[in-house]
């Protein structure tokens, strides 16, 4: 007699809900940290080119700035699908939104800042503009996220649990990105600009190791209910 493997049930189907929420951490994986490598590996040979170390063409750099472009836009649209969740997930089919149109078209309004401004960012050439943009985009992720539909570990910065939050990390990361695509001229000319956006670019590694472990650790807690 042949070998018999054990009877597994059937899962249940995955709903559309369920797959929205598989796309921000498949967006992450599939094209936000290859490319992070891409752009550690380009602001090396960056360094190598300035210092002579390396004989590289010219286009590095330049190459280097549009990998970090595509980095934090992808992060952005990464998270707005997450808060996009966040809020399907909690309201129930055939219900009004909780609040009403007028607080729909609040929240619709600051996610489209939130690309617009990070859009923006490709475009403009004034540094104040710039700023203006980074800051809007980031401030404006932060206001949606701080709705009581996003769940977040703790809010309070002396809590433990906010250290451990996903949402705190991932805006701070996402704030740190915005910056470094904002200033991203002025970082090519300026030595101290240069030396804040490598210690930025070390943090910034930390943080995507730390969105790494506790997007896992929610995936597995969101499995389990």
């Amino acid at each position: 007699m042949g070998f018999l493997p054990p009877r597994v049930s059937r899962p249940d189907a995955m709903t559309a809900l369920d797959w929205l929420a598989l796309l921000h951490p498949v967006l992450m994986i599939l094209f936000v940290y290859p490319v992070v490598g891409a752009t550690v590996r380009l602001g090396i040979l960056v360094r190598e080119r300035r210092l002579q170390i390396n004989p590289l063409p010219p286009t590095v750099p330049v190459e280097h700035t549009d990998h970090g472009r595509w980095v934090t836009t992808g992060t952005v649209v990464a998270v707005l699908i997450a808060l996009l969740w966040s809020f399907l997930s909690q309201v129930e089919a055939g219900t009004p939104f909780p609040g009403g149109e007028g607080r729909l078209l609040r929240l619709l309004l600051l996610g489209g800042v939130a690309l617009a401004g990070c859009g923006a960012l490709w475009r403009l050439r004034r540094p104040g503009r710039r700023a203006a943009a980074a800051l809007l985009s980031w401030g404006a992720l932060l206001l949606v996220g701080l709705e009581p539909e996003v769940w977040r570990q703790g809010d309070h910065p002396l809590q433990p649990a906010f250290w451990a939050s996903h949402f705190w990390s991932g805006w701070l990361l996402i704030g740190l990105l915005l910056f470094a695509m904002a200033a991203a001229p002025e970082i090519a000319h300026r030595p101290a600009l240069r030396r804040l956006h490598v210690a930025a670019a070390f943090l910034m590694a930390v943080l995507l190791a730390v969105q790494a472990i506790t997007g896992c650790r929610d995936l597995v807690g969101l499995a389990q209910r």
